[in-house]
């Protein structure tokens, strides 16, 4: 090493100095983690700046989305009207179905879970930690059909929470709601529309959600699940022109809500999105209904679930006070 050094200083030197270079390098990158632009979750509850700055940038990367819809209707339109909801199999076919315009991207600033079951009845839901101990917290379910999972898990994970049902095509909660927790739930065999009115002999009764919180005393509800067979159409879109003439945000939380996109047009579809949107609805999570698909095979994929965040208003999910 002698030999060298005096053959070759300045190479040895500077070999030396970058061996030691790369050893303070390295010592850097372990003693300072990398610090991502906001954590995932608050660290206290009362760390309000931390909650702002993510929703702020999930409002972000959602804007940039609703950029990439208009580039996605202009590439194969290239205007609404032009646009198939699902593209016959023919060649070249179009790489797209209705779904791939309409992405969940906003980033719930809480955790996201399923509650409820693995299979078609479940809710992907944004937060309920924020309302788990709220001695107030009200959810309204619409649609039972004899399943009743995510009810009987959100009544077991919250000790505050009662649950309004309502279904005219079945006559009580699905047998999931255990006895000790049924004094938490209310059921009505009502169904949900946009305008009030009953069918024939006063059966197969209908009400706006406007009515049914009025009917119950609620001016807010926390979780709102929704699968009413493309009653959602006429139902939010009455919902939200009454709120937005008032102007006034959405009277929940969040929406778990089941979509059956049959019968309708893509610029029908884009319009009732867009209304969504407009009352600061923002899509966390979704998924395909793969239980109708298998039994119903050759159909378009025409049913999806979908969950909302509403970024509008002032409620637990917006707020860490």
């Amino acid at each position: 090493m002698a030999a060298i050094f005096a053959r070759h200083p300045r190479y040895v030197l500077g070999a030396g100095f970058l061996i030691l270079c790369t050893f303070l390098l390295l010592a850097e990158r372990q003693s300072s983690p990398f610090k991502p632009r906001y954590p995932a979750f608050p660290q206290s509850a009362g760390d309000t700046q931390s909650l702002s700055v993510r929703l702020s940038a999930a409002e972000e990367t959602y804007q940039r989305v609703l950029k990439n819809r208009k580039g996605l209707i202009h590439k194969f339109g290239p205007t609404p009207d032009k646009i198939e909801m699902f593209p016959a199999d023919v060649r070249p076919w179009p790489p797209y179905t209705v779904w791939d315009f309409f992405p969940a991207a906003f980033n719930c600033p809480h955790e996201v879970e399923r509650i409820g079951a693995l299979g078609d009845g479940g809710k992907w839901v944004c937060g309920l930690s924020r309302v788990a101990t709220k001695p107030d917290c009200v959810v309204y379910s619409v649609g039972i059909n004899h399943e009743s999972s995510f009810e009987a898990e959100v009544l077991e994970r919250t000790t505050g929470c009662q649950i309004w049902g309502y279904d005219f095509s079945v006559s009580q909660f699905g047998p999931e709601i255990p006895a000790s927790l049924s004094y938490r739930t209310h059921f009505f065999p009502y169904g949900l529309s946009g305008s009030d009115r009953h069918g024939p002999d006063d059966e197969q009764k209908m009400y706006t959600l406007q009515t049914l919180m009025k009917m119950n005393g609620h001016t807010f509800i926390d979780i709102l699940k929704i699968d009413i067979e493309a009653w959602e159409f006429d139902t939010l879109t009455s919902l939200i022109q009454a709120y937005h003439s008032q102007n006034l945000p959405l009277p929940f939380g969040q929406l778990q809500l089941e979509i059956h996109a049959w019968h309708k047009s893509f610029p029908e579809y884009l319009q009732f999105w867009e209304g969504l949107e407009k009352m600061g609805l923002r899509p966390f999570w979704t998924e395909p209904n793969l239980v109708y698909q298998n039994y119903n095979r050759g159909e378009a994929a025409a049913l999806a679930e979908y969950s909302f965040i509403n970024i509008m208003g002032n409620h637990d999910l917006l707020s860490s006070a």
